[in-house]
């Protein structure tokens, strides 16, 4: 079932070089974008949003481990090697499962949808565009998409559950952040 799904969305690649294109930039592209999206949000957001960067960030570090020891514990190997499919992108012949670009984007995205819905959402739905691609690229299937989302998920739900053991170091980088800030405005006003 998982190769069959594959197949009916892989052999969408192929016939238009626009829809390719498309889907390499995402797939190559999507984690740069949700960096410079977490730094705009922190270098012009409050403290409020501060905290929900650093939250979305760590949330993708953490969901990230989790996948490497996934991958120690089971191995799936990439559609392209099980399987004599054409890739839109090169690509190591590592584990499959999980997805780590789709695991990273959809953590980051929950993280944030937990704390800034306006934010999240469309996080979110470049997360769906990056898992989607892999596919379409022909380096994942489908079932490492979903499994991504499942890490994300609990990921997410616990890091929010345990927010209150994380806020202190949270509040304390912020405050460091702050006053390096503070003192560099205080001196571009004195000179």
């Amino acid at each position: 079932m998982n190769y069959e799904l594959f197949k009916s969305i892989h052999n969408l690649s192929g016939h238009s070089n626009v829809l390719d294109n498309i889907m390499v930039f995402i797939t190559n592209n999507a984690i740069y974008i949700f960096a410079l999206t977490l730094l705009v949000l922190w270098v012009f957001g409050g403290k409020s949003m501060k905290r929900a960067v650093l939250y979305a960030g760590g949330t993708g570090v953490v969901a990230l481990v989790v996948n490497v020891l996934i991958s120690l514990i089971y191995f799936e190997p990439r559609p392209f090697v099980t399987h004599h499919i054409e890739t839109l992108i090169p690509h190591a012949a590592d584990a499959s499962f999980p997805s780590d670009h789709s695991t990273g984007a959809f953590a980051i995205a929950i993280a944030m949808w937990f704390r800034y819905k306006k934010v999240g959402i469309p996080m979110f739905i470049l997360a769906l565009l990056t898992g989607y691609s892999r596919i379409w690229a022909g380096v994942h299937y489908p079932f490492d998409v979903l499994g991504s989302l499942i890490v994300a998920i609990v990921v997410s739900y616990v890091i929010v559950k345990l927010s209150r053991w994380f806020d202190p170091l949270v509040n304390w980088i912020i405050s460091i952040y702050e006053s390096i800030i503070g003192k560099r405005n205080r001196a571009n006003k004195s000179s």
